[in-house]
């Protein structure tokens, strides 16, 4: 709460300008309803003389050569004007509203982004896809809520209640403690209703999670469902998760159904003793008509119409203190990969790499890399290869520093990762992932990802590097045609390719290759091969594969097992020797060794 209160405080300038066009529109009323109270006491003045006189506003009566029609005729046109004038405060009211809403909401999608951006893969890792997207959806908007549907409308309805209780005391104390007796009631109601919601909100969020998740695996996956035709199956398991939010909602949804008729009945006891008590002193003279039962029957509807409003506030109240644990999650989440204080700048390295003792487990007492020592030269081409599950890839996720090591250090040029600028060494590293991520832009847009100042000659030349110039150039529009979501509309050697365009156009130092080629076919694996050949030989570079043909180029293959390094050496040397690496050769190539593929089985 007071987090949330703090983040009102932010916007206390626009949402203080909220709330005194609301207290405007409050005196507003006021002034109608006296003008009509006062227009009910001349009317009934004229029927009976013996009322005696209506009170005018101000001491300002109406000239005596007014017809008793004149008179009526001006309180109804400022009954009207007040009410125009209303009208035009309201809008400008909601549109205040609406101006400090927005300007609430795309601050904190923007905060929320902001700090996932900065994340680290650990925190992705442990992260629920379908709930991190709800909570910058929806949850952040039930944040928002809690300016505009709790602090304006507490403010609101609080200064409300003070201007219409001040205004019933002065018309008849007596009959306002009468007609308010009942009030702590409401106050003890919407007590009670809180204290029952809130878990309701909580868990409806959590089971909102889960109708994001299903639909976003089944996006995903609609390839995986189509060919096994789960269709059916799956439209039922999406129809359940709806169901389940449906109930859960429906829970909530009864209780303020509840609450809210019950807090009704309890205002209108109030005007039961304000038709009793307030006719008996109309009738004995003790109070006008018009400016006395009328205005203060109205007064008491509005007060209870603000009383009312306690409801409300205590639902959204709940339902923002939910939300706001899910988002304030996030942003008090620690970012665990940044650069430290001081940060020694690296524009441009030489590419050396050294890991240096390193362990690494992804959780406690799960170890995935176990005291590598590893030393690459600068220029040199090594290959890693290993059984799934090796470590290959935490190994190279550890040099682009997705992940710090658990003991030991990796260094670039002598400098420990962890005390290099973020920004500056991922720069000098170009990664090309087994699987790589398109965006929805164009072509080029997507090469350009990591140098969006890259020109035009600088992109194709990346382009036919990564021998991706003729495919695009055969586009509809060439390099200026949108990729679909995903590079739907790409074949997986296409997206490849320009997934190694991508990362040879920042010109990087060190060049990762985790199995980029797996998913292109070998004619294409060949002129991929030829195409980056000159790129391979000024930088540092660090293919991972289990193709023997990509491996060729390497001037050294490490071999992991079980986190560890149990064979290194030049490709000649390791097929000399029997092995894991031999043992791909035999299997890949069995007719250039003269041995059968099944002992593959001996590299174990």
């Amino acid at each position: 709460m007071r987090r949330l209160l703090a983040l009102g405080w932010q916007y206390r300038t626009p949402a203080l300008g909220v709330v005194l066009f609301q207290m405007v529109l409050v005196a507003m009323s006021l002034c109608g309803l006296g003008l009509a109270g006062l227009g009910i006491d001349y009317i009934r003045h004229q029927l009976d003389a013996a009322s005696g006189p209506p009170k005018f506003p101000l001491g300002v009566s109406p000239p005596t050569s007014w017809a008793p029609w004149h008179v009526v005729a001006a309180i109804a046109a400022g009954v009207l004007a007040v009410a125009l004038v209303n009208t035009l405060l309201r809008y400008f009211a909601s549109v205040a509203s609406a101006g400090l809403s927005q300007r609430l909401l795309l601050q904190l999608r923007s905060d929320v982004y902001d700090k996932l951006q900065r994340q680290s893969f650990r925190f992705f890792d442990a992260a629920n896809s379908s709930s991190l997207i709800n909570r910058a959806a929806g949850d952040v908007n039930a944040v928002r809520a809690f300016i505009d549907g709790v602090v304006i409308k507490v403010l609101t309805v609080g200064l409300s209640l003070a201007v219409y209780l001040a205004y019933m005391l002065s018309v008849h104390p007596g009959l306002t403690a009468a007609c308010l007796a009942s009030t702590p009631l409401l106050w003890l109601g919407a007590a009670l209703f809180s204290r029952r919601v809130q878990p309701e909100y909580r868990k409806s969020s959590e089971l909102a999670d889960g109708v994001i998740l299903t639909l976003v695996e089944n996006i995903q996956g609609i390839s995986v469902v189509k060919g096994f035709a789960r269709e059916r199956q799956e439209i039922q398991k999406f129809r359940e998760a709806n169901r389940r939010v449906r109930d859960q909602k429906r829970r909530i949804f009864w209780r303020i159904s509840t609450y809210q008729p019950l807090m009704g009945l309890v205002t209108q006891i109030n005007m039961l003793v304000l038709i009793g008590y307030g006719g008996y002193l109309v009738i004995h003279g003790e109070m006008p008509l018009g400016a006395g039962l009328f205005v203060f029957a109205n007064l008491l509807h509005e007060f209870a119409n603000q009383v009312g409003q306690i409801t409300n506030i205590a639902n959204t109240i709940q339902s923002s203190l939910v939300a706001a644990e899910r988002v304030f999650e996030v942003l008090d989440t620690p970012v665990e990969i940044k650069s430290a204080t001081g940060a020694v700048r690296l524009p441009r390295c030489r590419g050396e790499i050294s890991f240096d003792d390193v362990t690494f487990a992804y959780k406690p007492g799960e170890i995935v890399l176990q005291n590598v020592s590893l030393e690459v030269r600068p220029g040199e081409c090594l290959g890693i290869v290993g059984e799934t599950g090796a470590g290959k890839s935490t190994l190279l996720a550890l040099l682009s520093r997705f992940y710090d090591v658990s003991a030991g250090a990796v260094r670039i040029d002598g400098h420990d990762l962890r005390s290099l600028d973020l920004t500056d060494l991922r720069r000098n590293i170009g990664i090309v992932f087994q699987e790589n991520f398109l965006f929805s832009n164009t072509v080029a847009a997507n090469i350009a990802f990591g140098h969006p100042e890259a020109t035009r000659d600088e992109i194709e030349r990346a382009a036919r590097l990564a021998a991706a110039h003729e495919f695009i150039a055969a586009l509809p529009e060439g390099y200026d045609t949108v990729v679909g979501e995903y590079g739907a509309n790409l074949s997986g050697g296409q997206r490849q390719r320009l997934a190694i365009a991508r990362a040879l156009l920042l010109d990087p130092a060190i060049l990762v290759l985790d199995d980029a080629t797996a998913s292109v076919d070998p004619e294409v694996e060949h002129e991929i091969q030829q195409s980056i050949e000159g790129a391979l030989a000024e930088r540092t570079t660090l293919i991972v594969s289990n193709r023997i043909s990509s491996l060729m180029r390497a001037d050294r293959i490490v071999v992991l097992r079980e986190g560890r390094i149990i064979q290194t050496g030049t490709p000649p040397e390791l097929l000399a020797h029997e092995g894991y690496y031999r043992g791909l050769a035999r299997l890949q190539f069995a007719d250039l060794l003269d041995a059968p593929a099944a002992a593959v089985k001996e590299a174990s």
